[in-house]
């Protein structure tokens, strides 16, 4: 088994003779060069049907951390429940979000993005309303493109646009998959957590047939893990002979600080910047850009 996975395919990284929790030979990720122009973004939908596998999580400190390489990044809020917009510190009632930008086509997006304690990381807010979306876009025509039109209207400003799904595979992640130009899967190291990623995958799929023949997997990132328990490290390896290289060699491991760092209204890249956590989704955001997932 060491053997097969370490014959895998390796990203152009500098490659370490340990092995990480993926089984495959540890890589480090140089640090990106600068960007000279912005935009227009790559659309990433982070989808999971599956909650608190940390979709949320994963957008905030993933798009702090590629603000904190020089990226412009713009995350969207796209569940009702509204934990990105709280777990970024910025209000949502009383203020343009993105179900009023899905439902009145004459608004325009700019006017809805707020700005976070992150430099080069914007938002646009969700709350509660964003739930009755699905009953109003049922009757309209091209319904699975809305967002995508949204989009187009900011695109040419960023570099990155991060799209938080609800844990559902309806019209929302429907609309979020259509936009997109890729995918990222945050998977629990968890065995539940397994059974649903093949329907997600199947989603994907049709999705690439029928609205969107340019979305791409951009890759499966394990979160939760805790390599001093079993179960944590067979489902890890597991998802990695499932997956292979779809399988990102960052791995998420769990902490409290991420609570903490949602009471705060700041990712963990900025409450703790030195714990291993944050120094993760740096190496994240370094991975991503070393695979052409992002520039």
């Amino acid at each position: 088994m060491a053997r097969k996975q370490a014959e895998r395919t390796r990203l152009p990284g500098i490659v370490g003779p340990a092995h990480g929790p993926t089984g495959r030979p540890k890589q480090e990720f140089p640090d990106p060069a600068p960007l000279r122009t912005h935009g227009p973004a790559r659309i990433i939908s982070l989808c999971n049907q599956k909650g608190g596998v940390g979709k949320t999580t994963t957008t905030i400190n993933l798009g702090a951390a590629l603000a904190s390489y020089g990226r412009r990044v713009l995350a969207i809020d796209f569940d009702p429940q509204g934990a990105l917009s709280a777990g970024l510190g910025v209000p949502t009632h009383d203020v343009t979000t993105i179900y009023d930008l899905l439902l009145t086509r004459s608004m325009n997006p700019l006017d809805a993005i707020q700005k976070t304690a992150v430099e080069g990381l914007d938002v646009i807010p969700a709350n509660i309303d964003l739930s009755a979306a699905e009953v109003h876009l049922v009757n309209e025509v091209a319904r699975e493109q809305i967002l995508a039109g949204v989009l187009r209207k900011v695109s040419a400003h960023y570099d990155v646009i991060l799209v938080d799904c609800q844990p559902s595979l309806g019209i929302l992640t429907v609309n979020a998959l259509t936009a997109s130009h890729g995918v990222l899967i945050p998977l629990e190291c968890e065995f539940f957590a397994l059974r649903g990623v093949a329907l997600l995958i199947e989603t994907i799929d049709k999705v690439r047939d029928r609205l969107n023949p340019a979305i791409e997997l951009d890759g499966i990132l394990a979160t939760m893990y805790d390599s001093r328990t079993l179960h944590s490290r067979e489902v890890l390896e597991r998802v990695v002979e499932a997956f292979d290289d779809r399988v990102l060699e960052t791995v998420i491991g769990r902490t409290v600080k991420f609570p903490d760092a949602s009471v705060a209204g700041v990712p963990i890249t900025e409450f703790a910047p030195e714990h291993a956590a944050a120094k993760a989704y740096r190496q994240m955001a370094r991975e991503l850009i070393v695979r052409g997932s992002v520039a």
